[in-house]
């Protein structure tokens, strides 16, 4: 399926995977309009495009009914990426839910009505809660342990029934843990690999919540982006859900160990443990063989490779690590 000429509706285009998305949708030449209203987006993430005529960048809150009808106006394609995150979910669960859940629903109402000819929605892995049993593929029992996870399986609920109900073409795409340039790492946002950096950086332990045996599937960013795209192009993926992952499971304790000693510090410093997070899944390993039959996509830049290529990013962003440490020092679920 072809992109070049398409006018496309990136939600949440300016945070650290939408932005990615973007990046990809403007290369094959696409029309793109993102509404932020970068709460956690940033406008610097999409400053590799200042001056570009085929992009429009709209600020606002997706539960503005009037400003989301305003931003489809002649939109062919949407992704919705637009989102609140985890951590927030644990401090105020309503404002998550209306986000993840009750603007998605307005949106694909509108997207009906307006003649939307395709709906990409990103979900995440929250919805399936721990792993039962592995590789969890997407028939696997969807128990979400947060309002995160619940809003984003609400979500997805609410695009296929507008695909089955109205013949909205959509298609649900669960990214597991991405991570890779433009991730967050501050306070409420802030996601365990940068946290991990900032802190060895300065010279800190690292902090793990829990035994750090817990284990997720992380995935390149590049990867991630590169996988909503391709599969979300296929025409076998209408009316589908797909897992987009590395497919590889690598525990909390090994991404410390690892990023301790490619910053040669794993000498120096030991990780330290806190009490688990509320809700914190235990295990996440992704069963990615439906992208793979279906649309062909497979995941290239291995952990080891994609941490490699993050660090160097991060250190040619950030010259100055002492000035990020106060940054992440503050954890919402810390307040309850």
């Amino acid at each position: 399926m072809r992109v070049k000429g398409k006018k496309v509706l990136v939600t949440g285009g300016a945070g650290f995977i939408g932005s990615h998305v973007v990046d990809l949708l403007l290369e094959k030449g696409a029309k793109v309009r993102v509404v932020d209203d970068f709460s956690s987006g940033k406008r610097e993430n999409l400053s590799l495009h200042e001056g570009n005529n085929s992009l429009e960048v709209i600020e606002g809150d997706i539960r503005n009914s009037e400003l989301l009808e305003t931003a489809l106006s002649g939109v062919e394609w949407v992704y919705h990426m637009a989102v609140k995150c985890l951590r927030e979910s644990l401090e105020d669960p309503f404002v998550v839910h209306e986000v993840n859940a009750t603007a998605t629903l307005d949106l694909c109402e509108l997207c009906r009505r307006m003649g939307v000819k395709k709906f990409v929605y990103v979900s995440s892995s929250e919805v399936y809660g721990s792993a039962e049993y592995v590789p969890m593929d997407e028939n696997h029992p969807l128990n979400p342990t947060t309002v995160y996870g619940a809003s984003k399986l609400a979500g997805e609920k609410y695009a296929l029934a507008y695909f089955y109900t109205y013949g909205l073409p959509v298609t649900v795409i669960r990214p597991f843990n991405t991570y890779g340039p433009r991730e967050h790492f501050e306070g409420v946002y802030g996601e365990v690999i940068p946290r991990f950096i900032v802190q060895i950086l300065n010279n800190q332990s690292p902090t793990i919540f829990g035994d750090g045996k817990q284990s997720r599937d992380f995935t390149y960013v590049g990867d991630t982006a590169r996988g909503i795209l391709e599969v979300s192009l296929h025409p076998d993926a209408v009316g589908k859900t797909f897992n987009v992952a590395r497919g590889e499971e690598v525990s909390i304790l090994e991404v410390s160990n690892l990023l301790l000693r490619l910053l040669n510090k794993k000498e120096e410093i030991s990780p330290v443990f806190l009490p688990p997070r509320p809700g914190d899944v235990k295990r996440h390993f992704a069963d990615v063989s439906r992208a793979r039959k279906v649309t062909g996509f497979e995941a290239k830049v291995d952990f080891t490779r994609g941490i490699e290529k993050f660090l160097l990013w991060f250190k040619s962003t950030y010259s100055a690590p002492d000035d990020l440490l106060p940054l992440i020092e503050k954890f919402c679920w810390e307040k309850r």
